[in-house]
């Protein structure tokens, strides 16, 4: 609207002139003071230059001049022209703002410097009409002085720039409405979820009853009338809030989870690396008795061989004796056959040596054999599978602890036989399942006892230091604790070179000598368990307590060049002699 007029102002696509509006057509009409009007008292006659065409030097334009004069307003008419339609090249599409109450179309390229290229910050207009941010072209003329010229058109500038009340206020009002027309903007492209559907208005709060985002009209309906209501920032802060502790709490699980796969798939890994060895041991160990039973089976068919040879040739020698006897008894009953057939005087004498010869060489002996002259059947065959397992057991080693590596600690190394157990410096990678102690280095027998008695020896040698007892099921396996009665052990101690008793407090043990071996002898039914030298059969110590739910064997061991060994015992065969009734 013209501020001298009261009118609109039209746009003419036809011409690029600014020019005041038809009213006051003549400039002379205008008899004010100096004249300086907006941008919006003009209307453009025709379309500015497109502003991706290069920027033209605008030669030729005098400085604005006094407005008190028809020639200074319409110098002045003509600056601002030149200032609103100047092009600049732009490598990016400029943002066109329709502002000015929808009066003018103006690119961010028609007001932006052509030195910083952003909106002109106290623009000022130089002689030859190029416009540039006061501060920039300052900094432009420091660095090319003494030489003062126009950063687009090169022209000498004699006089101080002049500064552009105009067209600064043209960029306050475009940044103004830029600002308004984003906030407008966010305002229209408003997610339709946000959006009230009965009144069509942004929601602003909360019904806390309701559970519901609603509107300020909906907070004065019936339906939320006297209803506890909260900003609506407040209730996304605090489902937020919400949101964040589940996050959480599901980022937790999904460690945990993870966590526990992981511990599954290492203790699937280490199943494996198990079978394998057991495998590979029980492979071995029936390779042993494979050997043995195959050696005794060839001793015993070596024995049956020579004894049969022996017993055969014995028998064919006799045969060969007796066929040589029957040979001359032939011989005799030949010639005496041929004798019967003589009838001369000299069958007298034939007759006598031949009978002489027959008596003396043919004598006739018992038909039966010799006693022991068969196979003593018997004696191979009879309980053939008892007698071998009675040999075997000569080379079998039994323990009567068997160690349970799925128990040892990490540190620990068991023997191929799982009956000796040492510490070392390596941690191994092993499942950490709940039957494993850890970080303590403990290790439980395989059977556990609730009853009945028993006893096994254990070789110390020169470990340093060590535990040997039994303890309860129920011991705490994942911290290190002191095995004493309290928390569950029966047992001996060695360390520093002293013995004690696992008591609370400990109990000093006085010993004449070191221990090579210790025995431990338990009696659940009685519930004590005792400890002794098997050198001498000396008393070492007795816990009395009683035997209410499983214990095992416990070794503890803190030494790495010794190791804890369970003796073997000795095997024997006994058969139950039957009593007379």
């Amino acid at each position: 609207m013209c501020s001298v007029c009261g009118r609109s102002t039209q746009l003419n696509s036809e011409k690029v002139m600014l020019m005041p509006c038809v009213k006051y057509k003549a400039i002379g009409e205008i008899d004010t003071g100096r004249f300086d009007p907006p941008i919006s008292h003009y209307t453009p006659l025709r379309p500015p230059f497109s502003p991706y065409e290069p920027p033209r030097p605008q030669a030729g334009l005098t400085p604005p001049l006094s407005m008190t004069t028809q020639a200074g307003v319409k110098q002045e008419v003509d600056n601002i022209n030149n200032i609103l339609f100047k092009d600049y090249s732009c490598t990016s599409k400029p943002k066109v703002l329709k502002g000015m109450a929808g009066k003018l179309s103006l690119s961010e390229v028609d007001i932006s410097c052509p030195i910083c290229y952003d909106i002109f910050n106290n623009p000022v207009v130089l002689k030859c009409s190029h416009s540039f941010c006061e501060s920039c072209l300052q900094q432009h003329w420091a660095k090319n002085r003494p030489r003062r010229d126009c950063p687009m058109c090169r022209n000498e500038i004699a006089d101080d720039p002049v500064p552009s009340l105009t067209l600064k206020n043209l960029c306050e009002s475009y940044i103004q409405d830029s600002e308004d027309m984003e906030e407008r903007r966010g305002e229209l492209q408003c997610d339709p979820g946000e959006m009230c559907p009965y009144h069509g208005e942004k929601y602003k709060l909360f019904c806390l009853v309701d559970k519901e985002p609603i509107c300020i009209v909906c907070h004065t309906s019936r339906r939320h009338k006297q209803h506890d209501c909260c900003p609506l920032s407040e209730a996304i802060v605090d489902a937020k809030g919400k949101i964040k502790s589940t996050l959480e709490s599901l980022l937790e699980k999904r460690t945990h989870f993870e966590r526990m796969k992981k511990v599954y798939e290492d203790s699937e890994a280490h199943i494996q690396c198990q079978t394998q060895l057991v495998e590979r041991r029980t492979l071995e160990e029936f390779q042993i008795l494979h050997r043995f039973l195959e050696a005794e089976e060839a001793a015993r068919i070596g024995f049956l061989r020579t004894e049969q040879r022996s017993k055969t040739l014995a028998m064919r020698e006799k045969a060969n004796e007796i066929s040589q006897s029957i040979e001359a008894i032939s011989e005799s009953i030949g010639a005496l056959e041929e004798q019967m057939s003589l009838d001369s005087a000299s069958v007298i004498t034939k007759c006598q040596r031949t009978l002489d010869r027959a008596s003396a060489h043919h004598s006739c002996e018992d038909s039966c054999v010799a006693p022991g002259a068969l196979m003593d059947v018997a004696k191979y065959l009879g309980s053939l599978k008892y007698h071998v397992w009675k040999k075997m057991s000569e080379i079998i080693e039994y323990t009567p602890v068997t160690l349970d590596p799925n128990t040892a600690a990490p540190w620990l190394v068991l023997s191929d036989d799982l009956s000796s157990v040492h510490d070392s410096d390596d941690k191994q990678n092993l499942p950490d399942n709940p039957e494993r102690f850890d970080p303590d280095t403990g290790v439980l027998g395989s059977e556990g006892f609730i009853s009945g008695k028993h006893g096994w020896d254990v070789s110390v040698g020169s470990n340093t230091a060590w535990v040997v007892g039994v303890a309860k099921q129920s011991v705490q396996r994942k911290d290190k604790v002191s095995s004493v009665l309290k928390n569950g052990y029966l047992s001996v101690y060695f360390y520093h070179k002293m013995y004690f008793a696992g008591t609370s407090p400990l109990t000093r043990l006085n010993l004449k000598k070191n221990l090579v071996r210790i025995r431990v002898l338990l009696d659940c039914d009685k519930g004590r368990v005792s400890f002794y030298d098997p050198q001498d059969n000396t008393h070492i110590y007795t816990f009395k307590h009683e035997i209410t739910e499983r214990v095992f064997p416990y070794f503890w061991v803190g030494c790495k060049e010794c190791p804890l060994k369970v003796e073997p015992l000795v095997v024997s065969v006994k058969v139950q002699e039957l009593m007379p009734i």
